[in-house]
Parts: C-alpha cells; sequence; structure tokens
C-alpha cells in the first residue's frame, strides 16, 4: 500500500488533486484509516489514474471521465483515442508554427517600412511559357491559405511529370486569379505550372493536368525572394511600395517563379514577377 503522498509521486500528480477525484468518486483509495482518515493506494490503481489522466488530456470533462471509466474502455481503445488526440495537438502545433511564421514576416514587414529596396527590383519583358498545370482554390491570398493548396498541387505535378518520364523544360512556376464565382480580393485560384515541351499533352500526364501557354509580359517588376514562401510578405510588401513610388501600377497577382528549391525551405530562392499595366 502507498500512503497518498508516495501515490502521488508515482502518479506524477498532486495529492490534492488525489483528494478531488477522491471526492467525484474517479478514484478511490483502497482504504481510509478510520480514525486518522489517512487514504492508502494499491499499485493496481495506477492504472486507473493513468486513465483519468489520459482523458483530460484528451479534452474531456471530468464528469466524462467518470462516465468512460464506468463502461470499462478497453486498452485499444484507449490507445486509439490517444493517438488520435496525438495526432490534433501535432496538427495544432504545427499551425501554431506557421502563425508564428506569419507573425514573424508581419513584424519584418513593419520594421522595413520607410526602406526601398530599389537595387534589388528589376523591370523586365517576360516571355510567354507552356506549363502543365494543376490547379486548386485557396481560402485567400494570405500565405497560410496559400501554402497547404500549393504545396500538394506541386508534389502531385511533379509525382505525374516523373511517372510520365517528362523532362521539365524549366522552373516551376506559379500564378494566381480571383476564383471565379466569388468577390475579388477573397477566393484565389491556385495555378502550379512545370514548363514542358511542344510534344507533352495534358493525356501524357492523366486527369486533371491542363496544358496552357501563359502570354507575354510587356513589363513587370521583380524581385527575388529568400527563403519560405510562409515569409513572403516582406519581399511583397517591399515590392508593391517601390511599384507605387515609381508611378507604376500592378496588373494582377506576382508570378513566382521557382529558382532554387531545396528541401530546407529556409533556402528556397523565388523570384516575384508583377505585371504592370501599360504607360499612360
Amino acid at each position: 500500500m502507498f500512503t497518498i503522498g508516495d501515490f502521488a509521486k508515482h502518479g506524477r500528480v498532486l495529492v490534492r488533486m488525489l483528494r478531488h477525484y477522491d471526492a467525484l468518486g474517479l478514484l478511490r483509495p483502497a482504504r481510509v484509516d478510520p480514525f486518522t482518515g489517512y487514504r492508502s493506494y494499491e499499485a493496481g490503481q495506477l492504472a486507473r489514474l493513468n486513465r483519468v489522466i489520459a482523458l483530460k488530456e484528451l479534452g474531456f470533462s471530468l464528469d466524462q471521465v467518470g462516465t468512460i471509466l464506468d463502461e470499462r474502455v478497453g486498452t485499444e481503445e484507449m490507445r486509439g483515442m490517444l493517438r488520435l488526440r496525438q495526432a490534433e495537438l501535432e496538427t495544432a502545433m504545427a499551425a501554431a508554427a506557421a502563425r508564428l511564421v506569419q507573425v514573424e514576416a508581419r513584424l519584418r514587414t513593419i520594421e522595413s517600412e520607410g526602406s526601398m529596396p530599389a537595387d534589388d527590383i528589376v523591370v523586365k519583358s517576360l516571355p510567354s511559357v507552356r506549363l502543365a498545370e494543376l490547379a486548386g482554390i485557396a481560402g485567400s491570398y494570405e500565405p497560410q491559405d496559400i501554402t497547404p493548396v500549393i504545396g500538394p498541387l506541386y508534389e502531385e505535378l511533379c509525382r505525374r511529370v516523373e511517372e510520365a518520364g517528362v523532362v521539365p523544360a524549366g522552373p516551376g512556376l506559379a500564378y494566381y486569379e480571383d476564383a471565379p464565382g466569388v468577390e475579388p480580393g477573397t477566393a484565389v485560384l491556385v495555378h502550379a505550372g512545370l514548363p514542358v515541351a511542344a510534344a507533352v499533352r495534358a493525356e501524357d500526364l492523366g486527369g486533371g493536368v491542363r496544358i496552357v501557354t501563359l502570354p507575354a509580359v510587356e513589363r513587370a517588376a521583380t524581385v527575388v525572394h529568400r527563403g519560405s514562401m510562409d515569409g513572403v510578405l516582406p519581399t511583397a510588401q517591399a515590392l508593391a511600395r517601390w511599384i507605387d513610388a515609381h508611378g507604376h501600377r500592378s496588373a494582377g497577382y506576382a508570378r513566382e517563379l521557382t529558382l532554387a528549391c531545396p528541401e530546407d525551405p529556409d533556402q528556397w530562392v523565388t523570384e516575384l514577377q508583377e505585371p504592370l499595366a501599360p504607360a499612360s
């Protein structure tokens, strides 16, 4: 038998929590001294304590925990519930990390306000390009909405191209449009493309892949972004400020030309190519 203090130590909980569980009927002591009121526990009760703690971590209220335990949830069921909760927490952690990247990007944008990296921005023409592409809808043009869409699109497109034995004719090129049937500036149609030779047909690459030819652009303001596209905001806004300061007008969403794409996203190199309206 363990004293309540020793049992709490072995169960890695506070003594007051054991008293609380006793009051709720979740975990009764094996014995209560009738004269001193001291509680004693058996080693076998650690199993029930573990289930109480695990179910709490799954988000159940203590009332719900009692109901579940009274129904005698088995080890396999408990393991499945914990695995599900583990996956939910991992997803939440990934989402929190992505939000942190966005906060850092906003902070860098605020810190760079007023700076004008004129030496980094080049106005040039863009040639037409023939692309094999897959497309999807993102909820907004914000990086946290674009990344979960464009990543899988490129993974699938690269897989299709490789299986078909097609060698891309150049680096990946992504472009964007307002999604059809919605208010402009809300949902975005994301195009993930790879340049291909004239002999490549859509049917060679499987259903869903289209072959399109992006028209040439007479003038585009371009800048190179280094790092993950989750942190593209400071670069994109610096480009926007430069366009405005030099009397230009944007003619649509910027294209994104992938210049380098190693495994580490922090080492990515991407050229933003924002089309400019004809000079008035």
